[in-house]
């Protein structure tokens, strides 16, 4: 493995152990690790800016967020891709056809123009609580980086009927996010390598859902959790333990990067 300069982490179920909703006390060492030896670390995510959670005690050198179509450092954009404002209408007009509310994301907010089950879920999932915005029509003509709503696979073609620039990257079997046809996790991974003039190879990956499968090929060494899905295993370069044992950092210390 060519030494290590930066590490991409998922956050729900690779940062994050999803049934407690926090990071544990390991993980979080590892990150401080990582940053005292030189380290560049990025929070990889579908959530948007709005949604990104607190983690005391350690600030990331980048964010990708919104699944690649938005990725920030500090108060620098790095890469700023939001749907054509043309399709984010009309995926907002196709879900309603489904009788499906969603959410759309700026780079400041999110907002929903309904509730069901599914998106409700999709935000607890983030530990979010879902409300409905009054001005959603108008923030849903802002720049929108991703429209989130609840689905299912056999939905797709319609959520994405007439849409030309946008497509659909999921981590859920419930919900569906919709990105910008030329984003994704593996766009942004790229977009912030360039910024840092890094190579692939001095990268490295963690993640555990459909939605990090770029990502992962993306690096040099793609890692997927234990708990991954089964997909995202099989493209990984290799596999550590479980997010509820700490898998990232026993990974970390094995291959001696803390």
């Amino acid at each position: 493995m060519k030494k290590i300069r930066i590490v991409f982490f998922d956050v729900d179920g690779t940062l994050i152990d999803m049934q407690k909703k926090q990071i544990s006390e390991k993980t979080l060492e590892a990150l401080r690790q990582l940053r005292e030896n030189g380290v560049l670390i990025c929070m990889a995510t579908g959530r948007p800016p709005a949604s990104l959670p607190k983690i005391d005690g350690v600030e990331f050198d980048a964010y990708l967020t919104c699944n690649g179509s938005l990725c920030y450092s500090g108060q620098d954009v790095i890469f700023s891709d939001p749907i054509p404002a043309e399709d984010v209408q009309k995926v907002i007009r196709n879900a309603a056809e489904l009788g499906r509310p969603v959410s759309v994301a700026t780079g400041k907010r999110l907002a929903a123009n309904g509730a069901d089950v599914d998106l409700a879920d999709y935000y607890s999932l983030a530990n979010l609580e879902l409300t409905v915005a009054e001005d959603f029509s108008e923030v849903s003509r802002q720049d929108v980086y991703q429209v989130m709503l609840g689905c299912r696979e056999k939905d797709y073609p319609s959520i994405l009927k007439g849409v030309s620039g946008a497509r659909i990257t999921a981590s859920w079997d419930r919900a569906a996010d919709v990105i910008p046809v030329n984003s994704g996790k593996g766009t942004g991974i790229q977009q912030i390598l360039t910024h840092y003039h890094l190579s692939k190879e001095e990268a490295i990956a963690f993640g555990d859902g459909n939605n990090d499968i770029e990502m992962l090929q993306s690096v040099g060494t793609g890692v997927a959790m234990e708990n991954a899905s089964a997909q995202l295993k099989a493209v990984a370069d290799d596999v550590c333990g479980h997010v509820v044992e700490d898998g990232i950092y026993h990974y970390c210390i094995q291959h001696g990067l803390i």
